[in-house]
């Protein structure tokens, strides 16, 4: 009677481990992943903001933000009058009054 209680015993033992295993499926909880490349879509093409050209006698007060011209000849710019710095805004050179921010003339960079 204690061989076959004992043997009882030890086959639980063992078997109880194999019953979880069988019953435990990881894929039962989450849908499948498929790790498969997607087809490229190109972006759609955005136009390129519109370059903004300036006029003389326009007003700009925010020229202390551009970088000043110190030296002018090396860009074959006129030597600025009293109270005019040269500045570069892109691609323009632009002369400026400092005390009232007008525009005093306009040189295209080359």
């Amino acid at each position: 009677m204690k061989k076959a209680f004992l043997i009882a015993i030890a086959s639980l033992m063992i078997a109880a481990p194999m019953a979880q295993a069988q019953q435990y499926r990881p894929d039962d909880r989450r849908p499948p992943q498929h790790h498969q490349a997607k087809p490229h879509k190109p972006a759609p093409h955005k136009a390129a903001p519109k370059p903004y050209y300036w006029k003389k006698g326009q007003s700009m007060r925010d020229w202390r933000r551009h970088n000043q011209i110190n030296d002018y000849r090396r860009y074959g710019l006129r030597k600025p009058g009293r109270d005019q710095r040269w500045i570069r805004v892109d691609n323009q050179y632009l002369l400026i009054g400092i005390t009232s921010g007008l525009i005093a003339g306009i040189v295209t960079a080359r």
